[in-house]
């Protein structure tokens, strides 16, 4: 009975002598990442603790001496300090697809954890295409492509930040070379509304997903919901153009008429000179004044040209017939029939003058 009883105390006290935790069981990143794994040990009954990556030993930390050289060079050790026991975390920096398995850590001749690792990998996304101008009403092919993902990416569509229902759009993927993974998709919209449409594309490891976005702008659209009016720049761009062409040719015209009604008439001003020259002429030549107020009623330019020739003809014959005033004769007779001509002519003159 005693021997039992000593047997039992011996066998818990090795138990809670060995206790140790690996931490975490899983752990995904993504490749270039590091990953980081804790062994807690509760005791000091170890001496060596050996790090395994798929079997193969990585690194050997001795309890007395610490971390021991390894080949491997992108794998280190940190020691943190408990409350109890010894608490080791490996490190791999910049984990390769190669590193994806299983990370052991052994306590030499007590017990060994084992824990996953799981090494993804991030791509690209685009949605192909610029922004789309488009009427209201029409159907819009939006399409987008995920490229050098593994394992294959979860994509999905957003319009306005709001996500699209798995049933309006297709997805299908291809393996490439290297194990990567290649998913397309298509979404058919009916332009309603302006809005931005996003594509997006992750995996477990990346905290955000990686978005492409293109505009969607919809032409002669007046949508108000709520207090939101909406205006497409297109509709106003084409108004405004509209009223500045309009007040360009209203300008245009009313300078044209303004212009028109100050420009004097050349014609006329021919006409007057030609006149006011005729009647100087014939005022002169008769030896009266010009009446600036008088005017023809009726008269043509044919009757006045007609009167200026007569004019001009009487002043001919006045300036012909014209008698000196003293003649010399030697006979009282010759001076007498001398006399009573040059009173006719003179008569004659008087007359002509008066008409």
């Amino acid at each position: 009975m005693v021997v039992h009883l000593l047997v039992l105390l011996l066998s818990c006290r090795i138990q809670v002598g060995t206790q140790m935790k690996l931490s975490p069981e899983t752990l995904t990143v993504l490749r270039g990442e590091e990953a980081r794994f804790t062994c807690s040990t509760h005791g000091t009954q170890w001496t060596v603790m050996v790090w395994l990556l798929n079997n193969t030993v990585a690194l050997t930390i001795s309890k007395s001496h610490g971390v021991l050289p390894s080949p491997i060079t992108n794998v280190t050790a940190e020691k943190h300090s408990v409350s109890q026991g010894d608490s080791w975390v490996f490190i791999l920096k910049s984990t390769e697809r190669y590193n994806q398995g299983q990370v052991t850590c052994d306590l030499q001749s007590i017990d060994r954890k084992t824990a996953n690792l799981l090494v993804q990998e991030k791509g690209s996304v685009k949605v192909f295409g610029e922004d789309k101008l488009v009427f209201k009403g029409q159907s819009v092919l939006f399409e987008c492509q995920a490229e050098g993902w593994y394992p294959i990416p979860s994509l999905q569509w957003q319009v306005n930040d709001i996500k699209v229902s798995q049933g309006e759009y297709n997805i299908s993927s291809e393996e490439s070379g290297k194990s990567l993974f290649t998913v397309s998709s298509n979404l058919s919209v009916t332009a309603a509304k302006s809005s931005r449409v996003d594509c997006l594309a992750s995996v477990s490891a990346l905290p955000t997903p990686l978005k492409s976005s293109v505009r969607l702008t919809v032409v002669a659209e007046v949508l108000q919901e709520g207090d939101d009016c909406t205006v497409p720049l297109a509709v106003t761009a084409s108004l405004s153009a509209v009223l500045l062409l309009l007040l360009l040719c209203i300008c245009t015209v009313l300078c044209y008429r303004q212009r028109r009604q100050a420009k004097p008439n050349p014609q006329v001003d021919i006409w007057f000179n030609q006149s006011v020259a005729d009647r100087s002429l014939v005022a002169e030549a008769t030896g009266g004044k010009v009446n600036m107020g008088y005017s023809t009623d009726g008269s043509t330019d044919a009757d006045f040209s007609e009167l200026s020739m007569e004019t001009r003809s009487q002043m001919d014959f006045v300036s012909f017939h014209k008698v000196p005033d003293v003649v010399r004769a030697s006979s009282p007779s010759l001076r007498s029939e001398s006399q009573v001509q040059g009173s006719l002519a003179e008569e004659n003159v008087r007359r002509i003058t008066t008409v």
